[in-house]
Protein backbone atom coordinates (compact mmCIF):
# COMPACT_ATOMS: atom_id res chain seq x y z
CA UNK A 1 0.00 0.00 0.00
CA UNK A 2 1.35 3.43 -0.95
CA UNK A 3 1.74 6.10 1.67
CA UNK A 4 -0.17 9.36 1.47
CA UNK A 5 1.84 12.55 1.74
CA UNK A 6 0.52 16.03 2.50
CA UNK A 7 2.70 18.80 1.15
CA UNK A 8 1.73 22.30 2.24
CA UNK A 9 3.74 25.19 0.81
CA UNK A 10 2.86 28.52 2.32
CA UNK A 11 3.09 31.66 0.19
CA UNK A 12 2.01 34.16 2.82
CA UNK A 13 1.38 34.10 6.58
CA UNK A 14 -0.59 37.07 7.90
CA UNK A 15 -0.73 36.16 11.59
CA UNK A 16 1.64 33.76 13.40
CA UNK A 17 -0.65 33.52 16.45
CA UNK A 18 -3.48 32.27 14.24
CA UNK A 19 -1.10 29.79 12.62
CA UNK A 20 -0.09 28.50 16.07
CA UNK A 21 -3.76 27.96 17.03
CA UNK A 22 -4.33 26.11 13.77
CA UNK A 23 -1.21 23.98 14.28
CA UNK A 24 -2.35 22.86 17.74
CA UNK A 25 -5.74 21.68 16.44
CA UNK A 26 -4.34 20.25 13.20
CA UNK A 27 -1.72 18.21 15.07
CA UNK A 28 -4.48 16.47 17.03
CA UNK A 29 -6.38 15.57 13.85
CA UNK A 30 -3.24 14.44 12.05
CA UNK A 31 -2.29 12.21 15.00
CA UNK A 32 -5.75 10.62 14.98
CA UNK A 33 -5.12 9.46 11.40
CA UNK A 34 -1.57 8.26 12.19
CA UNK A 35 0.09 11.15 10.37
CA UNK A 36 3.78 11.72 11.02
CA UNK A 37 5.42 15.11 10.48
CA UNK A 38 8.50 14.86 8.28
CA UNK A 39 8.97 18.61 7.79
CA UNK A 40 7.40 21.34 9.87
CA UNK A 41 8.89 24.70 8.97
CA UNK A 42 12.53 24.88 10.01
CA UNK A 43 15.70 26.00 8.31
CA UNK A 44 15.52 26.10 4.53
CA UNK A 45 17.23 27.50 1.48
CA UNK A 46 15.53 28.30 -1.82
CA UNK A 47 17.65 27.28 -4.80
CA UNK A 48 14.99 27.70 -7.51
CA UNK A 49 11.63 29.42 -7.67
CA UNK A 50 10.02 31.57 -5.00
CA UNK A 51 10.99 31.64 -1.34
CA UNK A 52 8.32 30.11 0.91
CA UNK A 53 7.90 31.24 4.52
CA UNK A 54 6.91 27.71 5.58
CA UNK A 55 6.65 24.18 4.20
CA UNK A 56 5.01 21.26 6.00
CA UNK A 57 5.20 17.60 4.93
CA UNK A 58 3.15 14.91 6.67
CA UNK A 59 3.29 11.18 5.93
CA UNK A 60 0.21 8.98 6.42
CA UNK A 61 0.03 5.17 6.27
CA UNK A 62 -2.02 5.39 3.04
CA UNK A 63 -3.36 7.86 0.50
CA UNK A 64 -6.86 7.09 1.80
CA UNK A 65 -5.81 7.98 5.38
CA UNK A 66 -4.40 11.30 4.16
CA UNK A 67 -7.69 12.09 2.39
CA UNK A 68 -9.78 11.00 5.38
CA UNK A 69 -7.78 13.23 7.68
CA UNK A 70 -8.17 16.28 5.46
CA UNK A 71 -11.92 15.73 5.13
CA UNK A 72 -12.45 14.90 8.82
CA UNK A 73 -14.48 17.15 11.08
CA UNK A 74 -11.44 17.51 13.36
CA UNK A 75 -9.15 18.76 10.61
CA UNK A 76 -11.79 20.99 9.03
CA UNK A 77 -12.31 22.64 12.42
CA UNK A 78 -8.57 23.40 12.48
CA UNK A 79 -8.60 24.50 8.84
CA UNK A 80 -11.37 27.02 9.55
CA UNK A 81 -9.02 28.80 11.97
CA UNK A 82 -6.73 29.64 9.02
CA UNK A 83 -9.39 31.34 6.89
CA UNK A 84 -8.02 34.64 5.62
CA UNK A 85 -4.75 34.45 7.55
CA UNK A 86 -2.59 32.37 5.18
CA UNK A 87 -2.16 31.66 1.52
CA UNK A 88 -0.85 28.19 0.81
CA UNK A 89 -0.94 25.28 -1.59
CA UNK A 90 -1.72 21.89 -0.09
CA UNK A 91 -1.58 18.66 -2.06
CA UNK A 92 -2.01 15.02 -1.18
CA UNK A 93 0.46 12.94 -3.15
CA UNK A 94 0.87 9.19 -3.37
CA UNK A 95 4.17 8.20 -1.78
CA UNK A 96 6.51 5.39 -2.72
Amino acid sequence: MSKGIWIAVYEKIENMETLKKYATKATEAIGKYSGKFLVRGGKNITLEGNQSPRTVIVEFPSFADAEKCYNSDEYQEAHNILKGSVKRNLQIIEGV
